[in-house]
C-alpha cells in the first residue's frame, strides 16, 4: 500500500491590521462628528430651518460656483500633459478625486488612478509621470502657501489667530525647503542626483520606522525626472501656475457664497477671515485621516467661523452646504467617469 503525502495545512491569509485600524479610526471621527460634536455646536433642526429658506436665486448661485469649480479641475493637467484633452482631463480629475473620497490612501490613491487612465488612452510612462508630479508639486506649493497669505492678510487687518499662526510658521518652513529642494534640483545634474539621493535615504529612515521601504528611486530618477521638468516648466510654467491658483480659489469661491447665501454676514465673518479659515482646514485636510478630510474640515472650519463671530447653526448649515457641493457632485462625476473612461478616445501618438 502506497503512502500517500498528506496535503499542507493552507496557510492563513493575514489580514493587514494597518488599513482596517486607519479605516475604523477615520469612521469613529466621522460618525462622532456628525452624531456628537457639530449637534452641540447647532441643533440640526435649526440648521434645517437657516437651509430651506434659500431662494431660487442664492440656489443657483450655489450651482454656479460649484460649476466653475467643476471645470476649473481639468486645465492643471491640459498644461502639464501636452495633447490631453479637455474632456479626456476632466473625466480623470473627477475620477482620480472621486476615488479619494471612497479609498483609504488619501492623494496616492487618486495619482494612481489618473497615471493608469491616462496610460490607457495611449500617454506614455514619462509625460505622465512628469503631470504628476508637477500638478502635485504645485497643488502642494499653493496649500501651503495659502495659510501664509492669509495670516498677513489677517496682520493687516489688526488680528490674531495663534493656530493660524503657528500652521503658517510650518507651512513657510516647510514651503521654503521645498522650493529651496525643488529648485536646488533643477538647476544642476550633479545638485538633481544629490537632492535626489539625499531625499531617497531620508524617505527611507522614516519608512523603516514604520516596517517599510526602501524607496526603489534615487538620484539617478531625479536626473531623469530633472530633464523633462526644466523643458516642460520653461514652456508652461505660468499657464500651470495661473490653472492651480483657479482650481484652487474656486473652492473658496464655492465656501464663500455657501457662507453669504446662509446669512453668515460680512460683519460676522469676514472675507479675510473665511479665506483664513478656509486656507487653514485646506492644509489639514491634506492629511490623509479620513477620505476627503470627512470630519475633520466640518468641525476646523465651524470652530474658526464661530470663533470669528458667526452664528452656530448658519455656519454648520453654511459649512455642510460647502462640503456636500465640493463633493457629491465630483463622487457623482467620479464614479460615472470610471465606469465610462475606456471610451475616451486613446491619445494621438
Amino acid at each position: 500500500m502506497t503512502d500517500v503525502a498528506a496535503a499542507p495545512p493552507k496557510r492563513r491569509r493575514r489580514i493587514p491590521w494597518k488599513p482596517v485600524v486607519g479605516g475604523g479610526l477615520g469612521l469613529v471621527v466621522i460618525i462622532a462628528t456628525f452624531v456628537f460634536v457639530l449637534p452641540k455646536v447647532a441643533n440640526y433642526r435649526d440648521v434645517w430651518a437657516v437651509v430651506k429658506e434659500l431662494s431660487w436665486a442664492q440656489i443657483g448661485l450655489l450651482l454656479g460656483a460649484t460649476a466653475i469649480n467643476l471645470a476649473t479641475y481639468a486645465p492643471p493637467w491640459q498644461a502639464a500633459l501636452p495633447g490631453l484633452r479637455f474632456r479626456q482631463a476632466f473625466v480623470s480629475t473627477q475620477a482620480s478625486t472621486a476615488s479619494t473620497y471612497v479609498l483609504p490612501g488619501g492623494a496616492a490613491v487618486g495619482m494612481g488612478v489618473s497615471f493608469g487612465m491616462l496610460r490607457g488612452w495611449g500617454f506614455t510612462g514619462k509625460p505622465v509621470t512628469l503631470a504628476l508630479a508637477v500638478t502635485g508639486i504645485w497643488n502642494q506649493f499653493a496649500t501651503l502657501a495659502f495659510p501664509i497669505v492669509a495670516v498677513a492678510l489677517l496682520t493687516l487687518s489688526k488680528e490674531q489667530n495663534g493656530l493660524l499662526q503657528t500652521v503658517a510658521f510650518i507651512g513657510v518652513a516647510i514651503l521654503v525647503v521645498a522650493a529651496a529642494g525643488f529648485a536646488v534640483g533643477l538647476s544642476s545634474n550633479r545638485l538633481a542626483k544629490w537632492v535626489g539621493n539625499t531625499a531617497a535615504r531620508i524617505v527611507s529612515w522614516l519608512l523603516r520606522v514604520i516596517r517599510r521601504g526602501p524607496v526603489k528611486w534615487g538620484g539617478s530618477s531625479f536626473v531623469s525626472f530633472r530633464h523633462e521638468a526644466v523643458g516642460l516648466l520653461k514652456r508652461r510654467w505660468h499657464v500651470l501656475t495661473l490653472a492651480v491658483l483657479a482650481g484652487q480659489l474656486t473652492v473658496f469661491l464655492v465656501f464663500l457664497v455657501s457662507l453669504r447665501v446662509l446669512d453668515v454676514s460680512p460683519n460676522e465673518v469676514s472675507l479675510v477671515e473665511a479665506f483664513a479659515a478656509w486656507s487653514l482646514m485646506r492644509l489639514l485636510s491634506s492629511i490623509p485621516i479620513t477620505p476627503g478630510g470627512i470630519g475633520i474640515v466640518e468641525v476646523g472650519l465651524t470652530t474658526a467661523l464661530v470663533g470669528f463671530g458667526g452664528d452656530n447653526a448658519e455656519v454648520v448649515g453654511a459649512v455642510l452646504v460647502y462640503r456636500f457641493l465640493t463633493i457629491v457632485p465630483t463622487l457623482l462625476l467620479g464614479l460615472g467617469s470610471a465606469a465610462t473612461w475606456r471610451r475616451q478616445k486613446p491619445a494621438v501618438s
